[in-house]
């Protein structure tokens, strides 16, 4: 079953060794390490439920497990993407080398369904647009564990970058009317593609039919009518959420509700008593430079004794830096063949869409939006 192997530059160094990812999932490939089992001997279980996690300790910032799917012939990563909870950035980047319109019958698809949770005070909405992720912290009643939502976003591209800070929301509506700012009706109409003032509610409205609105103007959390551009850097500065997603935080969110934006592109995160970290790929707008923020967040991160990390794995996380993959890897206690060794063998469940876009279709969108994502940074018009 296993045609293909999907992982293959994730530099995830063994401490004392030079084991990598893409040695390992060769191993389970072939059943060569004894501690992990190969994929197709691994029971096949139901998915987790992609939003809806619980932090069941303290000190916990780590949660989700790593999922692991085989794709049909008909399978496209954003189909696997939708399904899973995930955006399309982030499960093309946890799968390089992998046709992303066609990954082929029976090529297994890693799912990055783990997740560092963002380091700051756990409540309300918190969008990190680093991982073009958000995650929604509802009040916990004393006593009971807290729970945690998390939905993948698109987020504004360069030249509409969505702003950092805190605010609150204002209002909520449902089928909302788009009133387009003169902003992004001059942007149309250079383009030959003219909108009017405003744009009522129904299939051509890219609001789709939730709206949160924040207490910064212009900005919104929303739906949209163009779900494949979730999970990228897409909108005009306001944060997109798959239509089946909004409609839930929309039930959650109250007016008045907290939403605290960061861009943070490395996490640390602590689970059982290990310590984790994640890298993801740094907006290329980034004002912070990479090193610079790489060092920051190291220096001020200790290990389980309270200590600063040495020399050794201050290397380690710089070398997993390196290749971003978005994935929490193990640091101090880290075994090469853990990650995968954990991964679930997940059933299948893509379902078809009779009203969704053909293949050529959806690849002609991705590629416009990354088309105008490349002229904003370039200056062109």
């Amino acid at each position: 079953m296993i045609a293909r192997r999907v992982l293959l530059l994730l530099p995830l160094l063994a401490l004392g060794g030079c084991a990598t990812f893409d040695d390992l999932w060769s191993s389970v490939s072939r059943g060569a390490n004894a501690k992990v089992v190969p994929l197709d001997e691994r029971p096949v279980q139901d998915p987790l439920d992609p939003n809806a996690f619980v932090i069941e300790s303290a000190g916990q910032t780590v949660i989700g497990e790593p999922q692991v799917v085989f794709a049909r012939d008909e399978d496209t990563l954003s189909d696997l993407a939708r399904t899973y909870g995930l955006g399309y950035d982030e499960i093309i980047a946890a799968n390089p080398g992998v046709d992303p319109w066609l990954p082929g019958n029976g090529t297994p698809i890693l799912l990055p369904t783990q997740y560092v949770l963002p380091n700051v005070e756990q409540r309300g909405v918190i969008l990190n647009i680093a991982t073009k992720r958000l995650f929604y912290f509802p009040a916990a009643p004393e006593g009971e564990l807290q729970h945690v939502r998390t939905y993948p976003i698109g987020i504004g591209r360069v030249g509409w970058e969505t702003p950092l800070g805190e605010t609150t929301v204002v209002s909520k509506a449902k089928d909302p009317h788009w009133w387009v700012p003169a902003s992004v009706r001059r942007e149309h109409a250079e383009m030959g593609n003219p909108l009017p003032p405003v744009v009522p509610p129904g299939p051509d409205n890219p609001l789709g039919n939730r709206v949160l609105k924040l207490d910064m103007p212009g900005y919104l959390i929303h739906g949209t009518n163009a779900p494949y551009g979730v999970g990228m850097r897409v909108s005009h500065g306001c944060v997109r959420l798959y239509p089946e997603n909004i409609e839930v935080l929309y039930t959650l969110v109250d007016v008045g509700e907290v939403v605290v934006i960061i861009n943070e592109p490395y996490q640390f995160g602590w689970r059982d008593g290990a310590l984790y970290f994640e890298a993801h790929t740094p907006l290329e707008d980034d004002t912070m430079p990479v090193e610079e923020r790489l060092v920051q967040l190291v220096d001020a991160q200790v290990n389980a004794a309270g200590q600063p990390l040495n020399e050794h794995l201050r290397n380690y996380i710089k070398e997993v830096a390196g290749t971003p993959l978005g994935v929490p890897v193990g640091v101090i206690h880290y075994d090469p063949a853990e990650y995968m060794a954990r991964a679930r063998v997940v059933h299948n469940t893509v379902e078809a869409d009779p009203n969704a876009p053909t293949l050529t279709e959806v690849r002609e969108m991705m590629e416009e939006a990354e088309t105008e994502a490349v002229e904003f940074a370039s200056g062109s018009e």
